[in-house]
Protein backbone atom coordinates (compact mmCIF):
# COMPACT_ATOMS: atom_id res chain seq x y z
CA UNK A 1 0.00 0.00 0.00
CA UNK A 2 1.37 3.42 -0.94
CA UNK A 3 1.07 6.51 1.19
CA UNK A 4 -1.90 8.75 0.56
CA UNK A 5 -1.00 12.34 -0.25
CA UNK A 6 -3.32 15.21 0.61
CA UNK A 7 -4.18 17.37 -2.37
CA UNK A 8 -6.01 20.67 -2.54
CA UNK A 9 -8.99 19.07 -4.29
CA UNK A 10 -9.75 17.39 -0.95
CA UNK A 11 -10.16 20.73 0.85
CA UNK A 12 -13.77 21.39 1.79
CA UNK A 13 -13.17 24.94 2.95
CA UNK A 14 -14.21 24.05 6.51
CA UNK A 15 -10.90 24.17 8.37
CA UNK A 16 -11.85 21.90 11.26
CA UNK A 17 -13.18 19.23 8.88
CA UNK A 18 -10.14 19.51 6.61
CA UNK A 19 -7.85 19.15 9.63
CA UNK A 20 -9.70 16.02 10.72
CA UNK A 21 -9.54 14.57 7.22
CA UNK A 22 -5.79 15.26 7.11
CA UNK A 23 -5.42 13.54 10.49
CA UNK A 24 -7.20 10.43 9.18
CA UNK A 25 -4.91 10.38 6.13
CA UNK A 26 -1.87 10.73 8.44
CA UNK A 27 -3.12 7.81 10.53
CA UNK A 28 -3.64 5.67 7.41
CA UNK A 29 -0.07 6.48 6.40
CA UNK A 30 1.08 5.68 9.94
CA UNK A 31 -0.63 2.31 9.63
CA UNK A 32 1.42 1.59 6.52
CA UNK A 33 4.63 2.72 8.25
CA UNK A 34 3.89 0.48 11.24
CA UNK A 35 3.09 -2.45 8.96
CA UNK A 36 6.46 -2.04 7.23
CA UNK A 37 8.26 -1.74 10.56
CA UNK A 38 9.13 1.93 9.99
CA UNK A 39 7.20 2.98 13.09
CA UNK A 40 7.70 1.80 16.64
CA UNK A 41 3.96 2.08 17.20
CA UNK A 42 2.19 -1.23 16.90
CA UNK A 43 -0.24 -1.90 14.10
CA UNK A 44 -2.91 -2.78 16.69
CA UNK A 45 -2.59 0.62 18.41
CA UNK A 46 -2.88 2.48 15.13
CA UNK A 47 -5.89 0.44 14.00
CA UNK A 48 -7.67 1.22 17.28
CA UNK A 49 -6.84 4.93 17.03
CA UNK A 50 -7.73 5.11 13.35
CA UNK A 51 -11.12 3.45 13.67
CA UNK A 52 -12.03 5.38 16.84
CA UNK A 53 -10.93 8.72 15.37
CA UNK A 54 -12.84 8.07 12.15
CA UNK A 55 -16.00 7.29 14.12
CA UNK A 56 -15.63 10.45 16.23
CA UNK A 57 -14.97 12.50 13.07
CA UNK A 58 -18.22 11.20 11.58
CA UNK A 59 -20.13 12.15 14.74
CA UNK A 60 -18.63 15.65 14.67
CA UNK A 61 -19.38 16.10 10.98
CA UNK A 62 -22.96 14.91 11.51
CA UNK A 63 -23.46 17.38 14.36
CA UNK A 64 -22.38 20.23 12.08
CA UNK A 65 -24.80 19.09 9.39
CA UNK A 66 -27.66 18.72 11.87
CA UNK A 67 -27.01 22.15 13.39
CA UNK A 68 -27.00 23.64 9.89
CA UNK A 69 -30.23 21.92 8.92
CA UNK A 70 -28.62 20.08 6.00
CA UNK A 71 -31.46 18.46 4.06
CA UNK A 72 -29.58 15.24 3.32
CA UNK A 73 -28.12 14.80 6.81
CA UNK A 74 -29.97 11.54 7.44
CA UNK A 75 -28.76 10.02 4.17
CA UNK A 76 -25.18 11.18 4.84
CA UNK A 77 -25.35 9.70 8.32
CA UNK A 78 -26.55 6.40 6.85
CA UNK A 79 -23.49 6.33 4.53
CA UNK A 80 -21.32 6.81 7.63
CA UNK A 81 -23.15 4.02 9.49
CA UNK A 82 -22.64 1.54 6.65
CA UNK A 83 -18.97 2.41 6.44
CA UNK A 84 -18.50 2.17 10.22
CA UNK A 85 -19.90 -1.38 10.11
CA UNK A 86 -17.37 -2.20 7.42
CA UNK A 87 -14.35 -0.89 9.35
CA UNK A 88 -15.62 -2.38 12.63
CA UNK A 89 -15.73 -5.74 10.85
CA UNK A 90 -12.13 -5.26 9.72
CA UNK A 91 -11.10 -4.33 13.25
CA UNK A 92 -12.82 -7.44 14.62
CA UNK A 93 -11.09 -9.63 12.06
CA UNK A 94 -7.76 -8.07 13.07
CA UNK A 95 -8.45 -8.69 16.76
CA UNK A 96 -9.15 -12.32 15.88
CA UNK A 97 -5.69 -12.64 14.34
CA UNK A 98 -6.31 -11.98 10.66
CA UNK A 99 -3.92 -9.61 8.90
CA UNK A 100 -6.25 -6.96 7.49
CA UNK A 101 -3.78 -4.06 7.63
CA UNK A 102 -3.53 -3.53 3.87
CA UNK A 103 -7.25 -4.01 3.35
CA UNK A 104 -8.10 -1.55 6.14
CA UNK A 105 -5.66 1.10 4.92
CA UNK A 106 -6.79 0.83 1.31
CA UNK A 107 -10.47 0.69 2.24
CA UNK A 108 -10.23 3.75 4.48
CA UNK A 109 -8.05 5.73 2.10
CA UNK A 110 -10.03 5.11 -1.07
CA UNK A 111 -13.37 5.51 0.64
CA UNK A 112 -12.36 8.70 2.44
CA UNK A 113 -11.05 10.38 -0.70
CA UNK A 114 -14.15 9.41 -2.67
CA UNK A 115 -16.44 10.47 0.20
CA UNK A 116 -14.78 13.88 0.55
CA UNK A 117 -14.95 14.55 -3.19
CA UNK A 118 -18.60 13.62 -3.48
CA UNK A 119 -20.75 13.37 -0.34
CA UNK A 120 -18.90 15.92 1.80
CA UNK A 121 -18.86 18.52 -0.97
CA UNK A 122 -22.65 18.56 -0.89
CA UNK A 123 -22.97 19.91 2.67
CA UNK A 124 -20.12 22.46 2.60
CA UNK A 125 -22.15 25.52 1.58
CA UNK A 126 -24.90 24.94 4.15
CA UNK A 127 -22.48 24.17 6.98
CA UNK A 128 -20.19 27.10 6.16
CA UNK A 129 -23.14 29.49 6.10
CA UNK A 130 -24.28 28.19 9.49
CA UNK A 131 -20.78 28.34 10.99
CA UNK A 132 -20.48 31.99 9.96
CA UNK A 133 -23.87 32.70 11.49
CA UNK A 134 -23.24 30.97 14.81
CA UNK A 135 -19.75 32.34 15.30
CA UNK A 136 -21.00 35.88 14.78
CA UNK A 137 -24.00 35.43 17.13
CA UNK A 138 -23.02 36.88 20.51
CA UNK A 139 -26.54 37.19 21.88
CA UNK A 140 -27.70 35.56 25.10
CA UNK A 141 -29.38 32.80 23.09
CA UNK A 142 -26.51 32.48 20.63
CA UNK A 143 -24.35 29.51 19.83
CA UNK A 144 -22.16 29.75 22.92
CA UNK A 145 -25.16 29.78 25.25
CA UNK A 146 -26.66 26.76 23.49
CA UNK A 147 -23.32 24.92 23.61
CA UNK A 148 -22.96 25.57 27.36
CA UNK A 149 -26.44 24.19 27.97
CA UNK A 150 -25.69 21.16 25.82
CA UNK A 151 -22.37 20.35 27.44
CA UNK A 152 -22.82 21.66 30.98
CA UNK A 153 -26.59 21.69 31.48
CA UNK A 154 -26.83 25.33 32.48
CA UNK A 155 -27.81 28.63 30.97
CA UNK A 156 -25.50 31.25 29.48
Amino acid sequence: MAHFVWSSDLDTGIDVIDDQHRQIIAMINGLEDARRGVSSTTVADIIEQLVDYTISHFAFEESLMEEAGYVFCRAHKRVHEVFIKRVESLRTRFREGENVTDELGQTLGRWLVSHIRSDDRNYVEVVNRNLKKITSDHSHEGWLARAKRTFFGRRG
